[in-house]
């Protein structure tokens, strides 16, 4: 059952899918002896896995059967019950007029205590889903002056502001997830790829003022993907993007003219480094490739479309350059 410990969240369609044929194995199975006391809390961990897990896929009645075990052991008023009881709602509703009946719960039980994380994000990803996105850009607000340091608020809050195209928010948004998880190498290269959007979004690179932004964004991407592979030398996403930002550097005719800056921070890497770094990069792609290809031990971890996005990037070949 070891696999039912993971967040659904991280996991494909089809790891989902086969989770979810596990539900009747768990709800038929005595797990649990409340009056021995041999309870384990992986047991709990399991069933809240299962509803998600289950609704994802569509199996809404073993969703029902797992969320009346955890509501009968923590109780209805449990917060993390009470989100789950919301998010089957949602899953179930027939239309938007259900699904307003659902926030109006989220928004009575927040008028009782505004503290209620839980179902705060809830309300957030419900208004967001019902494309209430200013609403939801407010309730997100409204969470994190209460709770700064939530990480993954930060992060969901960068997310709904690149999906309006607001790359200087988003940015900032995800550097306070940064500040707050320094060494997680996933969210260094997240940060690289909104700065490389930023940078080549229509218009980043017309006039003056613009040019010195776009060189801006191009070196934050750099040094942030540098730093999230070298917090973990196996990460595909990271060398991707190294050597996606790298070939367009070296690549674009008017480096050389946008390298003569007199912020030091803002400087390119010199062309020499440059053709380095992107070694370095379409190596450990085709390396990561190659082991994933042949299916060998301790390389099968990765996701089946980043490592076609990579094999994509490694075909359009070696940017020519000047010497």
């Amino acid at each position: 059952m070891a696999p039912l410990l993971f967040p659904p969240s991280q996991l494909s369609p089809a790891e989902a899918l086969a989770l979810s044929k596990k539900a009747p194995t768990v709800l038929n199975s005595r797990t649990t002896n409340l009056l021995s006391g041999t309870e384990k809390p992986e047991v709990w961990v399991q069933y809240e896995n299962l509803v998600i897990s289950c609704l994802r896929t569509g199996d809404d009645t073993a969703a029902r059967k797992c969320l009346e075990r955890l509501t009968e052991r923590f109780g209805p008023a449990n917060e993390r019950v009470q989100a789950l009881q919301g998010l089957y709602k949602e899953a179930t509703a027939a239309n938007t007029k259900e699904l307003e009946e659902v926030l109006k719960e989220y928004e009575d039980i927040l008028a009782e205590n505004d503290t209620n994380i839980p179902i705060a994000k809830r309300r957030v990803s419900l208004l967001r889903s019902m494309g209430r996105v200013a609403d939801a850009t407010s309730a997100l607000v409204q969470l994190l002056d209460f709770s700064p340091t939530d990480a993954e608020a930060w992060s969901e809050l960068s997310d709904i502001y690149l999906s309006q195209g607001l790359y200087p928010q988003a940015i900032y948004a995800m550097e306070e997830v940064v500040v707050l998880s320094p060494n997680a190498w996933n969210i260094h290269a997240r940060l690289g790829e909104l700065h490389y959007m930023a940078a080549i979004a229509p218009g980043a690179g017309q006039g003056t003022a613009a040019g010195g932004s776009y060189q801006r964004h191009m070196v934050e991407a750099v040094k942030r993907f540098a730093r999230s592979i070298e917090l973990c030398d196996d990460y595909l996403r990271g060398y991707y993007g190294l050597k996606l930002v790298v070939q367009k550097l070296l690549s674009d005719e008017t480096n050389n003219s946008a390298k003569q800056t007199d912020d030091n921070e803002a400087a390119l890497p010199d062309t020499k480094t440059l053709e380095r770094l992107h070694e370095l990069a379409t190596s450990k792609l085709a390396e990561i490739v190659r082991h994933y290809t042949a299916n060998d031990r301790g390389w099968r971890g990765y996701n089946e479309i980043e490592i076609a996005a990579a094999r994509e990037l490694l075909a359009e070949g070696s940017p020519k350059t000047e010497r």
